[in-house]
């Protein structure tokens, strides 16, 4: 650095020297990157956080509108599997159809984003699969929690109460 500085004031003397390493012109660049890519996560959570919430609530009203049904379906001898399967295969379908209209939108808007980038990357089928699988995993567990109470409650009481 002190070279740098030597030589630059032998050939322009009283000119101020600007020095900076490449990396923090790379770091720099990426800056904004950053800051959108922690802006979109935390967004990413609350809105997983707020549809969780309503699937819940979705599953709970779904749940005591089928009371009656779950109380017949345990007397006639449907096991616990059975009952949490019945209540969970329209949210799973639910999910499956909202993630197969939400591919082409997601694949558009990445790629138009990474457009801008001179080196891109391609992207790829696992990305979506792993995001498939995890909004699959994330609706089963929210819906299944009140597919467990209701196939855990005695059927006598649903059937009279419900």
């Amino acid at each position: 650095m002190a070279f740098i500085r030597e030589t630059w004031e032998s050939f322009l003397p009283g000119t101020p020297v600007s020095l900076s390493f490449l990396n923090d012109n790379f770091g720099k660049l990426f800056e904004s990157d950053k800051r959108l890519a922690s802006l979109f996560t935390g967004f990413s959570i609350f809105a997983v956080f707020i549809a969780s919430l309503g699937l819940s609530g979705l599953g709970f009203f779904i749940t005591e509108q089928r009371t009656k049904e779950i109380g017949i379906r345990k007397v006639l001898g449907a096991s616990f599997v059975e009952i949490i399967l019945l209540l969970s295969k329209d949210f799973i379908k639910l999910v499956l159809i909202s993630f197969i209209l939400a591919i082409p939108i997601a694949y558009f808007g990445m790629s138009a984003w990474l457009d801008d980038f001179v080196y891109r990357t391609d992207i790829g089928v696992v990305s979506f699969l792993v995001a498939g699988g995890l909004a699959l995993a994330i609706a089963w567990v929210t819906v299944s929690y009140q597919s467990v109470n209701a196939a855990k409650r005695n059927p006598i009481s649903s059937l009279r109460h419900g």
